[in-house]
């Protein structure tokens, strides 16, 4: 008899219909003993909508009122889920964020746990109960609902699995598994039986969209196996676990863009000490992440600085270099949103040299122009322009042989 926490997404939940598909499928695996947690996302579209009641009501909505309006989609799915395991002749309980003290911090909208009460859960469990909890939600100290904020379900259901010791945490969603490549883009694209933490997270953080950064860290720090699979089909996904020698063998697991980003540059920067603080302390104040930096140094004691931040906070992050750049005696600020990072990922670079002079020569044989480079133990990530992007992705896709299982760096292209 296993503890399993399974958690389904909005695509899972779109209507009465999955509902009832998934509830049927959770029945069966309790029918053989199996403890059950699920956690639920609200319907497809639902949260979307929310937000446009929102707007209609206030420009910029408060942050608070917001949490309890998003938390309600979860309400909604894990009171019909719990109504078909009943139909179903099933005992099955609802429960909310606030009701199991899922305890977060009090940012609203992207709050983070802190911890989670687990006595609710097992004495439901304990009674013989399928648990079905509302995901991406959660209650401070004082007794606000808040909300993890886009891809938190995913979270809750790696924390719930944390602190249940659960013996494995399946992730259903409409596609089945992680996949070498977005196969929208590219047609060789191959589902990948295992991933290491590390490497998902790298993915995850570079634009690929399977899993919440956020809980594929807490599966790491705790040790959580995590199974990454469709609600369609009953294929075997992909498992998100820790590194092993054969994943060392890959040279590249994946490759990955993101078209989400812009670019910055201010130049003729004094070179001197503190400058660099002057620029990002403001930006980091406004909760901008600034992600790749370059600094090319000119004579006469100066510098210019490029770096890139999210698409939907250009504007914003424009506005307050250009306030610092007058501070400071630069030049001139300039930008572009046409760009795209693309990014290979694999715990076998550790091991291997020659793997970023492939990345570069395939670009430079494609004629797509390199405007920075950023790596790191496991990753070599390029900006280019965004209408390169998906000949990037499938030339380095066939580059590194990802449509095999393993390609030696002397045969890759």
């Amino acid at each position: 008899m296993a503890l399993i926490v399974q958690k389904f997404g909005g695509t899972s939940v779109a209507n009465c219909d999955k509902i009832r598909n998934v509830a049927k499928r959770v029945v069966k695996l309790a029918q053989f003993g199996n403890r059950m947690v699920v956690v639920l996302s609200a319907m497809a579209g639902e949260t979307n909508r929310f937000v446009e009641l929102a707007i209609q009501m206030q420009k910029l909505p408060d942050q608070r009122e917001m949490d309890v309006l998003l938390s309600t989609g979860e309400q909604v799915t894990v009171a019909l889920f719990a109504m078909a395991v009943r139909d179903e002749g099933v005992e099955c309980v609802s429960l909310l964020g606030d009701q199991i003290k899922i305890v977060t911090d009090s940012v609203h909208t992207k709050a983070r746990i802190k911890h989670i009460d687990s006595e609710l859960i097992n004495h439901h469990l304990d009674a013989g109960r399928i648990v079905v909890v509302a995901g991406f939600q959660g209650v401070t100290e004082s007794g606000d609902i808040t909300t993890l904020g886009r891809g938190g379900s995913d979270t809750t259901a790696v924390a719930l699995a944390a602190a249940l010791r659960a013996d494995q945490c399946e992730i259903f969603t409409d596609v089945e598994g992680v996949y070498t490549t977005d196969p929208n883009v590219c047609d060789k694209a191959r589902k990948i039986e295992r991933i290491s933490y590390d490497e998902m997270l790298e993915l995850a953080s570079l634009g690929a969209k399977v899993l919440d950064i956020r809980s594929v860290g807490l599966a790491k720090r705790y040790k959580v196996p995590v199974h990454v699979r469709s609600t369609f089909t009953e294929t075997e996904g992909t498992w998100v676990v820790e590194e092993d020698k054969n994943m060392e063998s890959m040279l590249v697991s994946g490759v990955t863009y993101n078209k989400h980003e812009a670019r910055i540059t201010i130049t003729r920067v004094p070179d001197t000490p503190g400058i660099a603080s002057r620029l990002f302390t403001p930006i980091s104040e406004a909760g901008i992440v600034v992600d790749m930096i370059i600094q090319n140094t000119r004579s006469g004691n100066l510098t210019d600085m490029t770096f890139t931040v999210p698409r939907p906070d250009y504007d914003r992050a424009m506005k307050i270099v250009e306030g610092v750049a007058r501070d400071i005696g630069a030049e001139r600020v300039s930008g572009s949103k046409d760009i795209a990072k693309i990014s290979i990922v694999g715990v076998g670079m550790r091991n291997h040299s020659g793997i970023a002079n492939t990345m570069f020569g395939v670009l430079a044989r494609e004629g797509i122009n390199i405007l920075m480079i950023s790596t790191s133990e496991i990753k070599i990530s390029c900006v280019i322009e965004e209408k390169y992007s998906e000949l990037a992705v499938r030339a380095l896709h066939d580059a590194f042989a990802l449509d095999k299982d393993f390609v030696p760096l002397e045969q890759a292209n």
